[in-house]
């Protein structure tokens, strides 16, 4: 079966490119094997992060339930003082 095997030339010019198709083939499999690696990484960080900001609104929804949320008016408008009326009329 001589069709099964390619026919080599003279100055083995198949031989060289069927070997660089071979090394930018490696190249590429070590390239997305890197990627695959760097989303995995990104995936986790992620992953980590949704899951924190999530026990983080648990947290605060407990507490805005026990009514320990923003007592004191730490989220109200700071009140004017006199010092901050006196500058604003001049």
């Amino acid at each position: 079966m001589a069709a099964d095997r390619p026919v080599a030339s003279a100055d083995g010019t198949e031989e060289a490119d069927l070997a660089k198709a071979f090394q930018e083939l490696a190249r590429g499999e070590r390239t997305a094997t890197a990627l695959e690696n760097q989303l995995s990484s990104m995936e986790a960080k992620i992953e980590e992060l949704l899951a924190r900001a999530e026990r983080d609104q648990q947290e605060a929804e407990s507490h805005r339930a026990r009514g320990t949320g923003s007592e004191g008016g730490q989220d109200a408008a700071p009140a004017e003082t006199e010092q901050d009326s006196e500058h604003r009329s001049t």
